[in-house]
């Protein structure tokens, strides 16, 4: 059986921005089936999502999952917390890392795997206004660089 592709649905770009991404890990999301149907849709935002550990449990707080249309009385509140599904050694690693290191977990992307809604999870740290700055820097001198060689690199059609 061949690898199927894994389809992403909402991708959270302003983490990328925010924070330096220390780890990566994926975690099952428990969710009701109005709530798959709008994830098929692509009907999730990630822009405020923050997760939490809490009882020894994890949890995604922030979420948005748009109702789904003909869901009618199943429709559950679209920003409702809802629990992340890992191994409880690895909630318990990262109770402790976010404690004494002060890093924040923050879902990344939400996608599709075999059939399964999966979140991944980033353990990041925040960046530094300068940091946002030396980024920003970097990538306009990319930008600036590949520019210069698309313009001097000449196609043989053109004759100049």
């Amino acid at each position: 059986m061949a690898d199927r592709p894994v389809k992403v649905v909402a991708v959270h770009k302003k983490a990328y921005h925010d924070y330096f991404i220390e780890e990566k890990m994926e975690a099952g999301i428990e969710l009701f089936g109005t709530e798959v149907k709008s994830i098929r849709k692509g009907a999730l935002n990630l822009k405020d999502a923050w997760c939490s550990i809490d009882g020894g449990e994890l949890f995604v707080n922030g979420m948005h999952v748009s109702p789904y249309e003909q869901g009618n009385i199943f429709n559950r509140d679209p920003y409702r917390v809802r629990r992340l599904l890992m191994h409880k050694r690895e909630i318990m690693r990262l109770l402790g890392i976010t404690k004494q290191q002060g890093l924040t977990l923050i879902p990344l992307q939400v996608y599709f795997k075999r059939g399964r809604v999966k979140v991944e999870i980033g353990l990041c740290r925040g960046k530094k206004l300068y940091d946002k700055r030396e980024d920003a820097a970097r990538r306009d001198a990319a930008r600036a660089i590949d520019r210069t060689m698309k313009e001097r690199t000449v196609s043989p059609h053109t004759g100049a």
